[in-house]
């Protein structure tokens, strides 16, 4: 878990230099700081298992098992992306560990993990799916709409709401009245908050929840709090209008959950201070040797430009 956070991290710092240095196209959102809140339910989940994915999805992605070149293609517009390159940083995907995709419309896989939780119970596979969102998303009628569906077919899908204190550029408590764990235990769904930057109270957490769901307890609701360390997105550099430097300050001092969960391993003796520290050098030059093959690689012919947008009806 310790690995996969810096992973988080690593591609997060990777990503952001290649915004600011105008190599990547479009925006990105940077899930820095909210790497337990993957990483511990992800680690609880099989392959198989299924997620659906935020615009703030690189996190998730990683989390999930997906490489760092076949990521940093796809943010660069490359072939050899997971989506060819058509999907870039909000609409990343990759099947093959699971994860339905990224969305760039706010609560918009709410629908989708739904219907993959529905897909699972027909199927009688065994599988569970975890619907990532933001505290923004509880705003969508869609969350109400799925939720009511879920609870009465008792669906194994574990709605995650990363609450990470801001809608945007608004603070949480000032767009959402009430309690978000209320307004899922309305529908009589089973709610619990977590501290979401204690990798190991996420991934207890999530074990249990993703033990009942196969067992045909579900669905379940968390609600997670945790903080992102940079703007909305990649061009919200002068945040003071909304939030102060010392908060953000304060939550790197002393919530960050890569330092902690560092702290941990070293006290139990589990890793030591020099083995976290070689760690950490690995990871960083594993993701800029990706970010190097990304930026060399090829872009897709231009007669791919139809392939992946229609259906082929041609049959």
């Amino acid at each position: 878990m310790y690995k996969q956070m810096v992973r988080i991290r690593a591609f997060e710092d990777n990503a952001n230099r290649l915004y600011l240095s105008a190599k990547m196209p479009g925006l990105t959102h940077m899930y820095s700081g909210q790497e337990a809140v993957a990483v511990g339910i992800c680690e609880a989940l099989t392959i198989e298992d299924k997620i659906t994915s935020t615009h703030r999805g690189h996190g998730h992605c990683v989390a999930k098992g997906a490489n760092f070149r076949e990521m940093f293609c796809e943010l660069l517009g490359k072939e050899e992306g997971y989506c060819r390159g058509k999907g870039g940083s909000m609409h990343i995907a990759d099947q093959s560990n699971g994860n339905l995709g990224a969305n760039a419309i706010v609560g918009g896989s709410m629908g989708i993990a739904t219907g993959s939780a529905l897909t699972a119970k027909r199927l009688g596979n065994g599988q569970v799916t975890v619907c990532f969102f933001g505290d923004g998303a509880t705003a969508q009628g869609l969350w109400y709409e799925v939720m009511n569906m879920a609870a009465l077919w008792k669906l194994p899908v574990i709605y995650a709401c990363e609450n990470n204190g801001y809608s945007e550029y608004t603070k949480t408590d000032e767009i959402a009245a009430g309690s978000l764990v209320a307004r899922a235990e309305a529908f009589g769904i089973e709610a619990f908050q977590v501290d979401g930057q204690d990798v190991l109270a996420v991934n207890n957490l999530a074990q249990q929840l993703a033990e009942r769901c196969r067992n045909g307890e579900g669905p379940f609701f968390i609600e997670l709090n945790t903080y992102r360390y940079h703007g909305h997105h990649v061009g919200d550099i002068n945040r003071d209008y909304y939030r102060s430097k010392d908060e953000e300050a304060e939550w790197k001092k002393l919530r960050d959950p890569i330092t902690n969960f560092g702290k941990w391993l070293e006290d139990q003796k589990i890793l030591s201070a020099d083995e976290l520290v070689a760690l950490n050098e690995e990871i960083a030059a594993d993701a800029e040797a990706a970010v190097t093959y990304a930026l060399s690689a090829k872009y897709p012919e231009a007669h791919e430009v139809n392939m992946h947008v229609y259906a082929d009806n041609s049959a």
